[in-house]
């Protein structure tokens, strides 16, 4: 297990950490990661498997011999495993983000299991998710790790959150108890203060996603931001 060159330097001198924190990840692989039973990791964006499945359920609810049953929009591949995609960048030097999505209140099963799992392949990697407490179990029982704080303007689209909770991971109010390495705030609610005033105060990087296309990098770039892109190459 490696987290790039970071494993050294500890939180005394967080910018000198941010800064160093860029350049690897320019190139980085983004992957979605839940938990599903038996404490089998799997790599897929949502909870909700329909989407790409085309089939009611949650990914939570799968085994991991049922994963091979449920074929990916019409394709031959199935959900993997994150063992499986663990194993294809081993050695490879190639960075990887890992987004951890909790569900039913899992957040701490979720990261211990994904630390484990992380340290049995040789990779280069850091973690982020929208859940603060996936960030702050990281902060507490791996400080070495590199950790992003995701979020965006939930005011605008609350979704399931309360309107308290919604202001709350907006404003990114639990940065006091995560203190992340990175905020990776959408690109389109960038203008919002609170990642800028974590950028001034605690020196976190910031990271803006989804990029679509060079013209949002370019933006990006300007910013001093670390882009999170789609659908184009920069």
């Amino acid at each position: 297990m490696r987290t790039g060159d970071f494993t050294t330097r500890r939180r005394g001198s967080r910018k000198i950490r941010s800064a160093r924190f860029r350049a690897p990840w320019r190139t980085a692989s983004a992957w979605s990661l839940t938990c599903i039973c038996c404490a089998t990791l799997a790599v897929f964006h949502d909870s909700d498997i329909r989407r790409m499945t085309g089939r009611a359920g949650y990914l939570e609810d799968l085994s991991a011999e049922e994963l091979g049953d449920y074929p990916l929009d019409g394709t031959g591949e199935t959900i993997p495993q994150f063992c499986d995609v663990l194993a294809l960048f081993e050695d490879t030097g190639l960075p990887i983000i890992v987004e951890l999505k909790s569900f039913r209140d899992n957040y701490a099963a979720l990261t211990e299991r994904t630390m484990r799992e992380l340290d049995k392949f040789r990779v280069v990697y850091c973690v982020e998710s929208f859940d603060p407490r996936c960030v702050a179990w990281v902060r507490k029982h791996r400080p070495e790790v590199i950790r992003g704080q995701l979020s965006q303007n939930f005011l605008k689209d609350r979704g399931k959150l309360s309107l308290p909770m919604a202001f709350a991971t907006t404003h990114l109010l639990s940065n006091i108890m995560v203190q992340p390495d990175f905020v990776a705030y959408r690109f389109k609610d960038r203008k919002k203060w609170a990642p800028r005033l974590c950028h001034r105060i605690y020196g976190a990087q910031r990271v803006y996603w989804t990029i679509r296309s060079k013209e949002e990098l370019s933006i990006a770039e300007s910013d001093g931001a670390i882009a999170i892109f789609e659908h184009f190459l920069p």
